[in-house]
């Protein structure tokens, strides 16, 4: 479709369904090579299904249809050694690294006095120590390619409190401070650091059960048009969610040399939801 990012290799968490596929896809249409990685699996306290390897799977295929070369890999962010051992193979293999986007994400549910310890330390620890563990392995080959752009995807919870994931809004504003950090700390290496923070984004992690009653706690069945009117309330558009492909369009350009003079920017992809 476009050579926006031709010559460019990105490496994308999450990268099985969602926002990290469609990120993936979008880049290689734009000329982008891909390392995407992804669990491919359960999550202790995690009730949405969990990606699998055919997800993955899926990702390979449409990033090779879409003309890209790609490397998928079952990687878990929150094993930095492993993190590192796949991003130094994927580099090898593909041969620089340009763009990092830090995707994988979880999300579970309880009011912030209901917590397990369990549910708030594995929130913390796939949604803001496994990005810090992407950013980590991924600078240094930045670093030495002299420039680069790394997008972390946090959330309209990392920029407003939301009732009912206390652990998933502090990891999400976690992740704007890491951002704010290393976009200072990497500047003098030409490289770019931002976030992006969608509103509800039509994916599996919205689109089950357990986040459709959180949504309408009045009905014991929720359906797809019942759900849609409820989460509208969220948005100064008038739609219920913004499609993955949406927050990727946003992280292209974020990845792009029309965004080489923008940094440490907080971007929302959010239908208005964090001004009303």
């Amino acid at each position: 479709m476009g050579d926006r990012l031709k010559g460019k290799v990105a490496l994308i968490t999450g990268a099985a369904r969602g926002i990290g596929r469609a990120q993936a896809v979008r880049f290689a249409q734009e000329g982008a090579d891909i390392i995407a990685l992804d669990v491919c699996g359960p999550v202790d306290t995690v009730i949405v299904p969990p990606a699998t390897l055919a997800d993955l799977d899926e990702t390979v295929r449409l990033v090779a249809e879409a003309g890209g070369r790609i490397v998928g890999e079952v990687v878990d962010v929150r094993d930095t050694d492993e993190v590192q051992a796949a991003t130094d193979r994927g580099v090898e293999q593909l041969g620089a690294l340009d763009v990092v986007c830090a995707t994988a994400g979880i999300t579970s549910r309880a009011m912030a006095v209901d917590l397990s310890q369990n549910a708030w330390q594995t929130m913390l620890d796939v949604n803001l120590t496994g990005v810090w563990a992407t950013c980590r392995a991924t600078a240094p080959h930045l670093i030495d390619r002299g420039a680069g752009s790394i997008i972390l995807t946090s959330s309209i919870a990392g920029l407003r409190g939301l009732v009912g994931v206390a652990h998933y809004t502090a990891a999400k504003h976690g992740v704007v401070g890491l951002m704010r950090s290393l976009a200072k700390e990497l500047a003098p290496h030409n490289i770019r650091v931002n976030t992006v923070h969608p509103t509800n984004v039509d994916t599996p992690m919205i689109q089950n059960g357990h986040v459709r009653r959180a949504f309408r706690p009045d009905l014991k069945h929720v359906t797809h048009e019942q759900f849609a009117d409820a989460a509208r309330s969220m948005n100064m558009l008038a739609i219920p969610w913004v499609e993955p492909v949406d927050v990727a369009n946003a992280c292209l350009f974020l990845a792009s040399d029309e965004a080489r003079y923008i940094t440490s920017v907080t971007l929302p992809v959010d239908a208005g939801s964090t001004q009303r």
